[in-house]
């Protein structure tokens, strides 16, 4: 199965948000989702966009650079309920492409020259939350979607 990352900008410190996330990814098989964190430079999106593109970089080598999709979470992206997210998850990892990856901003979101790199944009919710609760909430979908696939009972 592909890999599935993510990138956060961003350091976690609640260690009750950590051990939630460290829950999800044990339950998850080894080498499925693999969680990357980038510096926040504060306001500086700009900044924060270049650090994610270097992290995708030494990620999947430069002779890759194009064999990936880039999905960004934003307030703009696409609404899915649980089933839906769990099919457009599983479609994407069956695609030929090469790795995933979804990106978290920080507070001040994502930068403008990531939205013209991006496949496309994901909206976990209407409702706006801090970005260590969306990397949270993303995990916890992520999980949701395998449990789903491989029904589980979790998802009852």
């Amino acid at each position: 199965m592909k890999e599935l990352h993510i990138i956060s900008v961003g350091k976690i410190k609640e260690s009750r948000i950590v051990e939630l996330e460290q829950e999800y990814c044990k339950r998850l098989p080894s080498h499925f989702l693999k969680i990357h964190e980038v510096k926040s430079f504060e306001e500086n999106t700009i900044l924060e966009a270049q650090a994610i593109e270097k992290k995708i970089e030494a990620i999947i080598g430069r002779s890759n650079s194009s064999n990936f999709d880039l999905i960004l979470l934003s307030e703009h992206g696409k609404n899915r309920s649980t089933p839906e997210f769990a099919d457009w998850l599983y479609n994407l990892l069956a695609a030929p492409s090469g790795k995933i990856f979804l990106a978290i901003g920080g507070a001040a979101g994502l930068d403008k020259s990531l939205y013209h790199k991006s496949n496309q944009l994901l909206s976990l919710s209407p409702l706006t939350f801090p970005h260590k609760l969306a990397r949270l909430i993303l995990i916890e979908q992520i999980y949701r979607a395998y449990t789903i696939k491989n029904n589980h009972p979790y998802h009852k």
